[in-house]
């Protein structure tokens, strides 16, 4: 591919198309690599009528949100579809919950905030993932004991097999750990928009580590959402590099399941290993702490690197290329394979 600048080769008032557009931008691993077309959309009704386009027809397609999940080893050889619908809703209020409808595009960092503005609880531990909303629920992301499946009430998607918009329950989003129906089926649903039900009596959660620690430094005991979102806040700042600082997706590594006997040997031979109870028959275990042991933590190969705040995250230190990134990734891989007999799934899309 050229190294010429992006060139628009199509406009409408609700999506733009360019050839040979560079994805740094896109991405908060800022690796360079490029698309072969881009189009950007900025009302997801244009849906239909992009993927009736030749191009969407003839080539990969890639749907992109905040860009902070992927990594790319290569240029992408297709469209990518880079959705900026904008719009928040409350579409039902009653006594206990509010019913919240938010459009793909918009950040998931921001609608966390403004839902804590608006006096709602249930999203103040998910505060500061970046990100956009309409992949929240494709990776279920979560963190300090909240997954967001717990809170959605329904997904609306295109359907690229039925070619209709069509909206999914929770319980046909199937959310699992880091995972839901929307990730399993990437080339059938293109999230549009999300609907939430967020409590108006708080529910907090707090018992994971570090967050009452927190709240106690901040002389607070009796906390509302509001100022569970502001620990957890401080929390991830100290510990999670900033991706507006340094190319980084967050968490590279999902915490690995194993089976309770496997865990139970692993903690055996090492007691201060992390290990928590995940359903009657598999364990979660700490990722980061595997990856710390086998001595990664804040190792350097040129630009590429692993965080030396937390051992989870790999960082661009600026001129890094995605293959870099991965072959450091499949390196870890392998050592903790050899180690201690656990597979690490990476949580970004690899391309």
């Amino acid at each position: 591919m050229s190294v010429c600048k992006a060139t628009p080769i199509r406009q409408k008032e609700a999506w733009t198309i360019s050839r040979d557009v560079l994805l740094d931008r896109y991405t908060t691993f800022r690796v360079p690599a490029r698309a072969a077309l881009l189009a950007d959309v900025w009302d997801s009704a244009a849906l239909p009528e992009l993927f009736a386009m030749p191009q969407a027809q003839d080539l990969p397609v890639l749907v992109l949100g905040g860009g902070s999940n992927v990594l790319f080893t290569r240029d992408f050889e297709g469209l990518i579809i880079h959705l900026s619908t904008s719009g928040i809703d409350i579409l039902a209020s009653d006594s206990q919950y509010a019913l919240v409808r938010v459009a793909a595009g918009e950040e998931w960092d921001g609608f966390v905030r403004w839902s804590l503005e608006q006096g709602l609880s249930g999203l103040e531990n998910l505060i500061l993932i970046p990100g956009a909303v309409g992949a929240a629920p494709i990776q279920n992301i979560g963190a300090y004991g909240v997954e967001i499946g717990e809170f959605v009430a329904t997904v609306e998607a295109w359907d690229r097999f039925k070619q209709d918009l069509v909206r999914l329950d929770n319980q046909t989003c199937a959310f699992a750990y880091r995972d839901s129906v929307f990730k399993r089926k990437r080339e059938r649903y293109v999230v549009t928009a999300v609907e939430f039900r967020l409590r108006k009596q708080p529910g907090l959660r707090l018992d994971y580590a570090g967050v009452r620690h927190e709240l106690a430094s901040m002389r607070i005991g009796s906390p509302t959402p509001m100022q569970v979102g502001q620990a957890v806040e401080r929390l991830r700042r100290r510990k999670l590099p900033d991706p507006s600082l340094i190319g980084n997706a967050g968490s590279f590594f999902k915490n690995p399941l194993t089976s309770i006997e496997h865990a139970r040997a692993l903690k055996k031979d090492h007691p201060e290993l992390p290990v928590y109870p995940y359903d009657e028959d598999r364990c979660k275990i700490s990722a980061g702490w595997l990856i710390e042991a086998c001595g990664f933590k804040g190792i350097r190969e040129g630009d590429a690197g692993v965080s030396d705040m937390h051992s989870l995250v790999l960082v661009n230190y600026g001129a890094a290329t995605g293959a870099q990134l991965w072959a450091l990734a499949v390196r870890i891989q392998g050592a903790v394979a050899a180690r201690f007999a656990v597979h690490l799934d990476p949580e970004p899309l690899v391309i």
